[in-house]
């Protein structure tokens, strides 16, 4: 059987199970993960086994411990006496075979965390939690993107990219803030929250999918009738830059523990997978394309066990491409067509640039001069023939405060501190 699971007005929940066979997890996965723990832990309480593998111990553990009993593998060494002296806080010790069949398990895989979750348990949940059913209308837009200065235009194509669910291409020169319009979209997202599993089993193989880097636990506890083989956690938002790798979004599997990490887009299930700076990783941008046209066509990918065995994973993901290249240099049009938004993040123009440098200038603490302002644009942009970018302001006065600094006057917009930070800064490359 698969987990037990209700979805009620709150969405998908994944309810604790009340039998062994409620765990769609074998007897034989379990008493491995079991003797595993007591293992590394010497010896434990019924109820603390029980925390640790993530599962009630009334008519799950106990039937566990029952069959580790029985087999002479573990043993009763005392009752704790805390909490009452019931069945679960009875203290219970490896035998001597019983650490000899751990070490076997060990041998096996030494994943000892919760218990995992079947397979299909994990496709139900990323079906039942996908975007495919979130919708961002404008006012919501307006606001996540509110510390952000662009164009009209661009911002009417943010909102429908996001409902799309689906992909993003996002280009344009560098630094005119399109990670910050991903982290945007991530952090509007990440109001919701979803259940993932700390880890799920196919085929008595273990895929350890919760991530402690990546992955943001919910703050509100979690309510008593929970599976407690899940976590609640923000809708994911995880990002890659030049490190990508194809290996990385396949299955990873740790020779020396023997088991299991789950790549990037798996992780990402239910939230963003945002690749920066596309088209700067070592792999040819044309072979990393080509692994994504399956799952961005049919929202499934497939991924390979160290035996061979493919195993099909949805893919729920909204991915977005973020580039400074040319599309032209990276993709052709066959693919750009598998993607269903592209947004081009354009320099600002020099309204924009002043309201963007107005405000971090505010940030910063910097008195800000709108004859200054009209001062830099002439002798460093339009006098160089030199195009505006959304970070220059940031980097120009953080430029200002350090030679401020060093200089002990007070970071001004004077004429000379720009030009010594506009001269630190600015490089031709002509």
């Amino acid at each position: 059987m698969a987990t037990r699971e209700i979805v009620n007005e709150e969405g998908f929940f994944p309810q604790a199970p009340r039998s062994l066979d409620d765990t769609g997890i074998s007897m034989g996965l379990l008493s491995d993960l079991a003797l595993k723990v007591f293992y590394f832990e010497s010896y434990l309480a019924g109820r603390d086994l029980a925390l640790r593998m993530g599962l009630p111990f009334a008519n799950v553990v106990s039937v566990v411990l029952e069959f580790l009993r029985r087999e002479q593998l573990c043993e009763v060494r005392s009752a704790s006496g805390r909490g009452g002296f019931s069945e679960s806080t009875y203290e219970y010790v490896l035998t001597s075979r019983g650490r000899d069949m751990a070490r076997d398990a060990l041998d096996r895989s030494q994943y000892a965390g919760a218990a995992p979750v079947p397979l299909r348990a994990y496709i139900e949940s990323v079906q039942k939690q996908g975007l495919r059913d979130v919708v961002v209308h404008q006012r919501q837009l307006r606001k996540a993107v509110a510390h952000l200065v662009f164009n009209e235009r661009t911002f009417e194509q943010i909102g429908p990219a996001i409902n799309s669910g689906r992909s993003i291409f996002l280009f344009g020169p560098p630094g005119n803030g399109k990670t910050s319009i991903a982290e945007a979209i991530g952090s509007l997202l990440m109001e919701g929250d979803v259940y993932i599993p700390y880890a799920v089993e196919v085929e008595g193989q273990i895929i350890k999918l919760f991530d402690d880097v990546n992955h943001v636990p919910a703050e509100e506890s979690q309510p008593q009738r929970i599976d407690m083989r899940w976590v609640k956690i923000r809708r994911p938002f995880i990002v890659v830059g030049g490190e990508l790798t194809m290996e990385g979004l396949d299955l990873v599997y740790n020779s020396d523990f023997k088991f299991y990490e789950a790549p990037y887009q798996v992780k990402a299930n239910c939230g963003i997978f945002l690749i920066d700076d596309f088209g700067r990783q070592t792999v040819r941008p044309a072979d990393l394309l080509n692994r994504w046209i399956v799952p961005l066509e049919k929202r499934i990918d497939f991924m390979t066990l160290h035996t061979g065995r493919k195993i099909e994973i949805p893919f729920e993901v909204l991915i977005v491409f973020s580039t400074n290249l040319e599309p032209r240099e990276l993709v052709d049009e066959a693919f750009l067509r598998r993607i269903r938004h592209k947004i081009e993040v354009q320099d600002p123009s020099w309204e924009e640039f002043a309201e963007i440098f107005k405000r971090i200038a505010e940030i910063k603490k910097v008195p800000y001069s709108e004859p200054a302002l009209a001062y830099l644009i002439r002798e460093h942009y339009i006098k160089a023939s030199r195009p505006p970018r959304a970070c220059h302001p940031r980097d120009l006065l953080d430029q200002i405060i350090d030679i401020a600094n060093y200089l002990s006057v007070p970071p001004t917009l004077s004429k000379e501190l720009i030009d010594r930070a506009a001269l630190s800064y600015f490089v031709d490359f002509s």
